[in-house]
Formats: structure tokens, sequence, C-alpha cells
């Protein structure tokens, strides 16, 4: 959502579409060995004491304005809703990226404490309507555009929060850490990610039906803009065609509002009279949001913000592993392999696999039965990838209290949400000690 992309056009260089399919092959899968990661990971903002209310806009731009000051390695972007999100640099190993980010959350936590403000790992607003903080040309195109098809482009832009982990895109050369075989497991692995990690069943105080509400928002908006490429065939070639295919949100504007067409496919602006220039090319890009996203890495995100202050770390470990680690990579590719036939021909993430993913977590006993055998595989490869005893520690708690149980974080929130936590020691259940029923 936060990409960093100016919003004013810059001085105009026209664009064929043959040039853009040929730009979009070259900049969206940089090939080379596996050496970089990242993360992105956004939280929900809200009163410290009363996490159940937003916090108002003149403390938010206050927070933010405090916040920005602090000598941070991470990038510090704000969402629509008024979402906090913390941008990794690329980091050398699993250990540095998690050493950076955790530092700069808790400067920023400090920062935020004072001012009573707090911060949650939920992958979407459990009480709240979406409320948009951000006025800006860019997402008010967002929102006009994304009404047309319904609420969901709302939710999406000011409700939610997730982790994405960005990993390089691979070796050109084929074989576990290949470019080709990190992008078919990506989409695979992708759906086994997002069922272990839902957090988000509930909406406006109520259960939704889904485990990771979240994502069953991303699956409702317009394919075009939200959904996979085929994966039969090079990986560059599939996704210049569904760049050039996608529908165009927005087109930038120097002064006033920006203008949002109907109907018009980026194809159809190249080969116009008044054809897109390279910074048009390079804001379409981030206009669209499938579940795995070429950005010259591979940005994977289907997986929801998580509970805790250090949560985040379990899905970044898990899924570095899984796909760094060529013994690991070549377990999952193994594990998920079945599973693509329950995929089919239908892209994700509106796939049979994907919906189940979104509805079920891991009480469906094809995607708990890989979620284990993915899980180990990714405990035995962390110490080879330098894991700290805490983090593999972390990773262990995590696959006990949910993997191994065919459970995801959801459920406790579910537990919580009905009063029947038995873990609580007899401590008030309700959700974060406010009645939801209500």
């Amino acid at each position: 959502m936060s990409d960093s992309v100016s919003d004013c056009p810059e001085q105009r260089s026209a664009v064929t579409d043959a040039e853009v399919e040929a730009l979009v092959r070259g900049i969206c899968f940089k090939t080379g060995p596996p050496r970089t990661l990242g993360v992105e990971v956004e939280w929900l903002v809200h009163e410290l004491r009363e996490p159940w209310l937003p916090v108002p806009p003149e403390r938010l731009r206050k927070a933010y304005a405090a916040l920005r000051s602090l000598p941070l390695r991470s990038a510090l972007t704000v969402e629509p809703g008024g979402q906090l999100e913390l941008s990794s640099a690329p980091a050398a190993s699993l250990m540095e990226c998690i050493g950076a980010v955790s530092a700069d959350l808790d400067a920023v936590r400090a920062v935020l404490r004072e001012m009573d403000i707090g911060i949650s790992g939920i992958g979407h607003d459990p009480w709240n309507p979406p409320r948009r903080y951000l006025h800006e040309p860019r997402y008010d195109a967002m929102e006009s555009y994304l009404d047309r098809t319904g609420p969901e482009g709302r939710s999406m832009m000011c409700s939610s929060a997730s982790v994405q982990v960005c990993l390089d895109a691979g070796y050109e050369e084929p074989g576990p850490l290949g470019h080709g075989r990190r992008w078919w497991l990506a989409h695979h692995l992708g759906a086994v990610l997002l069922a272990a990690f839902a957090n988000s069943p509930l909406s406006r105080g109520r259960p939704t039906g889904w485990r990771s509400t979240r994502q069953s928002f991303w699956a409702a908006m317009e394919p075009g803009r939200s959904s996979a490429p085929p994966l039969d065939g090079d990986p560059r070639v599939a996704w210049a065609r569904h760049v050039m295919d996608a529908p165009v949100m927005c087109i930038r504007a120097e002064k006033g509002p920006w203008r949002v067409p109907t109907g018009m496919t980026f194809r159809d602006w190249a080969r116009s009279a008044d054809p897109p220039d390279h910074g048009d090319l390079d804001y379409h890009l981030t206009t669209l949001f499938p579940p795995i996203r070429p950005r010259g890495h591979l940005e994977l995100r289907m997986i929801d913000a998580q509970p805790g202050d250090d949560g985040w770390i379990v899905p970044l470990a898990v899924t570095t592993a899984l796909f760094d680690d060529p013994q690991a990579a070549e377990t999952a590719y193994r594990t998920v392999k079945p599973l693509a036939e329950r995929a089919g021909s239908q892209p994700a993430p509106c796939n049979e696999l994907w919906i189940a993913a979104t509805r079920d977590g891991l009480t469906d006993p094809e995607l708990r039965e890989a979620a284990t055998a993915c899980f180990a595989a990714a405990a035995e490869a962390l110490p080879r990838l330098g894991a700290t005893d805490e983090v593999r520690s972390a990773v262990a708690r995590f696959t006990e209290r949910y993997v191994a149980r065919g459970r995801c974080p959801a459920d406790d929130l579910l537990l919580q949400f009905h009063g029947k936590d038995t873990r609580s020691g007899g401590q008030d259940t309700r959700f974060h000690g406010k009645d939801i029923h209500t």
C-alpha cells in the first residue's frame, strides 16, 4: 500500500506496449544467488489502554511526527487508515533483519507509549469500520476506483495489517533455488503460510466466517488487480502480460484530483494517442496486489499481522528457511506439490486451495499435514541459517501451540470472542477486556 513512488509526474518519455513488456520482464525478476531478505510489518494503531478505540487524527499526526524524528534503520510509512508500517532494509541474513527491525520497533513503541498509543498485530481491525486517515490524491483515486466493485477495497486500505516477507527471486538456473521453482512454490506454499498464520476472524465485533478476513477481502477485489497470473509458463512472460492486461486504477496529475478511468487496461493506454511514460508504469505496478508480487525480489503478501510484540519473527523465520535453505526448499516443494491439484488452473487467491486456507486455516486436514511437514523442515534449517536459540524457540512454541493442534492465531481470537479461552487461568477472556458482544 505505501509503495515508494512519487505522487508527482516527472518529465514524460512515452513507452510503447512492447517496451513496457520488455521493461517488466527486466525489472521484476532479478536473478542471482539468494543473498538478501527483508520484511514489512504493519500494525493497527489504537489507544494504549482501550485498544478497541482508534486514535483521533490530530494525536496520530503528532505521534507520526515524533516517530519520523527517530534514527530508524527501517523505512517508516503510514497506511491510508493510519496503520503503521516498518519496512526493513535488505539484510544479508535472517538475524540481521530481525535485529534491525526489533530495535526499530522498540524505539517506536517507547515513543508511542509516552503518548498513550499502542500498536497491535491483527490482520484486520476487529471492531471499527474503515476510516481513512490519509487524504492524498493517490488514496482519493484508489478509494474512488475500489468503491466501484464493493466495500472490500476500503477495508483493505484502512483496516488491514500484514507481515510481508521479501525474498530474492533466485537463480536463473533450475533447481530448488531457481526463480521458476521459487515462483511456483510461493503460490502453493503461500496457501499453507496463509492458513498457519491466519489472524483476522472478526470484523465490526463479529466473526466473519473466515480465519483470515483480511485475505477474504483481497480475494473479493477485482481479479485483474489482486490475483496471480497463470503459472503454466515462464514467470517473466506471464507477469508482463498480467501487468499489461490489468486495469489502470488512476492517472496521476500535477494539480487537482487524479483521473480514474473506466475499463482501460495498461495495454490500452500504451496503444493510445497519449501513452504512459516510465513513471506511469512504475506507479501502475504499485497498484497491483497479488498474493506474491515480483518487484525484482518476491514479495509474499498473504500473511496476517501476528499477535505479540515479536510474533512477526516466526513467519519471517519459517518463510526464509523454506525458501533460502536448499534442503528445506526441496522438502517444501515435495510437500506442497500434491496441493497443486486442489488449486487447479484457477489463480491464487481465488482457487479452492486458497479459499480453504482463508476460511478454515489449519482445521483443513491437507493444509494441516502440509504445515506440519513444512514447519519441521524449517526448524531443521534454522540452525543452518544462523538463527539464535531465541528465534528457534519462538518457532517451536508456535508450532506446538498452533500447527501441531491444527490451529492458527485466529482460533485464539474466536475463543476469546466466545469467552471460552481455557488457557486464561480464570482471567477475563473477553477480547482485550472488552465485551465485543455489545
